[in-house]
């Protein structure tokens, strides 16, 4: 005797060996015995043979049509051999074959919309309506399968649908696993052998490899669009008193976001009052405010070459920017100085309505304020003719002073070794570049003078401010670094604790709140401040503590880190294009690191066979690869050594490689596509194209 079982879903045939009650010993054709309840022996039988029956069982179950099952079936639970002669046999007495009852037990149990399971082999047929649901859902996957196989299709043969291309950045980034696109681009990779992002560029779906890096940058940080709402932007206050100085800026020709400016009084008085002069947004755009909400959306400035996004709408950035010829309201640091010893005796900050007499610019004054010009003037008086010469004099001969006492503290001098680059594109319309515009790079040296004024006199300001709001008791968003130890990393939080590599007891950003959004919570903080003094601890936007400044640090170090990503990523594409369009097929470049070398005259980082093994420091010539511009990939040969031994390798430091490590990493670019087996939200592969994104 025989039995047909179910057991995990699974139907079993085999020789019953023993039987009682409750169980039944049963031997599969395989060998194995197992043990049965006896609830779960829904045939028995002698005749065919176990293995002959379940696969005459399952055949002849193909041949049920379950529209017409349905209708034969009772509305009554019922069993499956009762299906089984009410749709095989004429005769309703006569009894169905034991293959007939096995077919109607597969059909019945495989078609779980037609017929709901009720017990062991008992079932009940699905309500009429719910039915016909079940079917238009089985239909319309049957087309969603259909449809996925066209397009996977389509993508295989290098074509590539609209939807796919309409979905394109979600596909390879954020992927909805569940949706045809993404089921359609998995289908055809896994046909052709091909990554997506290779497949999805040979079918057409990236026309311009710039638009690439570009709308995935949106569609990751900007998905609701880049654009502002209509609000009307906060007007600047009048009742401030207007401050007895001329005061300047020193920003690039493109800055249209003027944060700071300075001014200088009492030449020959033997006393010196420095002024540093912050844009004050602070005083019109109000924690918790629609403008704020803005701000705090973006956190800061995307820039990038030949264009930017505002953190702040430009209506408010031209009511507060320190444009030349207008009294801007500012929050003013003074330092007050000894004229020869330039030791610093008093600080005091005001709000007050500052004039703006000229916004100076580095691409035009560069080449007149320089070292020579400034060793010059120690010995002799400024050329007449030069504006503002007096004064730049003064200023350099301070942050020289001011750099100096910096660098007792750090232990060691800075290093401004490596040079700026500035990309300019010929874009005349100055609206978003397309990627194909030519682009020119030129380099200025870190630490040029009039660099070297504006950054110590922000370093004076954030750091005299840090530990003024620290002193009053109100909290304050620090960057500190506890020492220059390697691996050592800079971080943001709360409390006024030393930057170990600038060489300040506390450093609070501060000085660009039209940039920088954690400038522009302190800016409040310092303002509450002035207005409040000692008790200002009570009247802050934000107190000690406060969640939401945790919340602030988190949502900018992020943000920050991702723009900072980016333009990092663009400047390196239009370093390519400058290498296309001038047919430069060799460069020279310092070994830094593993088979990374690093242009002399172009910000670029790229790996270069041969170079594994020389020493660190040293110049070679490098023969270039292919560029491609999608994963921002170059490669290159060593074809001459330069040099016997660089001058320059035992001078190298740790914090040095920290820099370059940081500066110039190799990130890839993580496409976000499983091409495993397993399509579920779990699975977990990724698939990775690596690109330098230095």
């Amino acid at each position: 005797m025989h039995t047909l079982f179910e057991e995990a879903g699974k139907f079993l045939a085999g020789r019953i060996l023993s039987e009682s009650d409750a169980s039944l010993q049963v031997e599969l054709d395989s060998g194995k015995r197992v043990k049965v309840k006896a609830a779960h022996a829904l045939l028995k039988f002698e005749k065919p043979a176990p293995a002959e029956l379940v696969a005459k069982g399952q055949l002849l179950s193909l041949e049920i049509d379950l529209d017409l099952a349905w209708e034969f079936a009772s509305d009554e639970e019922f069993g499956f051999a009762d299906l089984a002669r009410d749709y095989f046999s004429a005769d309703p007495s006569q009894a169905p074959s034991i293959e007939q009852q096995a077919a109607a037990l597969f059909r019945l149990f495989e078609s779980p919309h037609y017929f709901r399971r009720a017990g062991k082999g008992r079932f009940k047929k699905a309500p009429a309506d719910i039915l016909q649901l079940a079917l238009a859902g089985i239909e319309k996957k049957k087309q969603l399968a259909a449809q996925i196989t066209a397009w996977a299709e389509e993508l295989a043969q290098g074509q590539c649908p609209d939807p796919v291309r309409e979905q394109l950045y979600k596909i390879l980034f954020k992927p909805d696993k569940n949706s045809a696109e993404y089921k359609a681009v998995v289908e055809a990779a896994r046909a052709t052998h091909l990554q997506p992002l290779d497949l999805l560029q040979r079918a057409g779906a990236i026309a311009s490899a710039y638009q690439f890096h570009w709308k995935r940058f949106l569609f990751e940080n900007f998905p609701k669009g880049t654009g502002f709402p209509a609000l009307q932007a906060p007007a600047a206050p009048d009742e401030l008193p207007l401050a007895d100085v001329r005061a300047f800026s020193i920003d690039d020709s493109s800055t249209t976001e003027i944060d700071d400016a300075l001014s200088v009084q009492g030449f020959g008085s033997g006393t010196i009052t420095l002024g540093i002069h912050i844009a004050a947004p602070g005083l019109a755009v109000l924690p918790g405010s629609a403008i704020d909400a803005l701000g705090r959306a973006r956190l800061s400035t995307v820039y990038m070459p030949g264009y930017k996004l505002t953190m702040l709408p430009d209506e408010v950035v031209q009511n507060y920017t320190l444009q030349e010829g207008r009294n801007c309201p500012a929050l003013s640091l003074y330092v007050t100085l000894d004229e020869a010893t330039l030791e610093i005796r008093e600080t005091v900050t005001r709000l007050d309505l500052v004039p703006i007499i000229s916004n100076l610019r580095h691409d035009k004054l560069d080449t007149t304020f320089t070292e020579a010009f400034f060793e010059t003037a120690l010995t002799s008086a400024p050329p007449a003719d030069v504006a503002w010469g007096v004064e730049l004099c003064f200023l350099h001969r301070l942050a020289r002073h001011l750099k100096a006492q910096r660098e007792v503290v750090r232990g060691k001098p800075e290093n401004f070794n490596r040079p700026d680059y500035n990309f300019k594109l010929d874009n005349p319309s100055g609206g978003e570049p397309q990627g194909d515009e030519t682009v020119s790079i030129s380099i200025r040296q870190r630490g040029a003078p009039l660099d070297l004024i504006v950054a110590e006199a922000m370093i004076l300001a954030n750091s005299t401010w840090g530990e003024w709001l620290a002193e009053h008791g109100v909290p304050g968003i620090y960057r500190s670094q506890a020492s220059m130890a390697p691996g050592v990393k800079v971080r943001m939080g709360t409390k006024a604790l030393p930057h170990a590599g600038i060489g300040v007891k506390s450093y609070a950003w501060s000085t660009s709140p039209l940039r920088r959004y954690v400038d522009l919570v302190n800016q409040w903080q310092i303002i509450s401040c002035v207005r409040h003094g000692r008790t200002a601890a009570l009247a802050a936007p934000f107190k000690q503590r406060d969640t939401e400044l945790f919340a602030i640090i988190s949502g900018f170090d992020a943000a920050y880190s991702a723009y900072n990503g980016f333009q990092s990523g663009i400047e390196r594409y239009w370093t390519l294009k400058y290498l296309q369009q001038n047919g430069i097929t060799e460069l020279t470049a310092t070994f830094f690191k593993d088979n990374l070398v690093r242009a002399d005259d172009l910000p670029l980082v790229l790996p270069a066979a041969g170079a594994q093994g020389l020493p660190r420091g040293a110049r070679v010539r490098v023969k270039l690869g292919e560029i491609d511009e999608i994963t921002l990939d170059i490669h290159s040969t060593v074809i001459e050594r330069l040099d016997t031994e660089p001058e320059d390798a035992a001078a190298a430091t740790d914090e040095d490689l920290d820099s370059e490590e940081s500066e110039f990493a190799v990130g890839p670019i993580s496409i976000a596509v499983d091409l495993s087996e397993n399509d579920s939200d779990t699975a977990s592969a990724v698939n990775t194209v690596s690109a330098p994104a230095a």
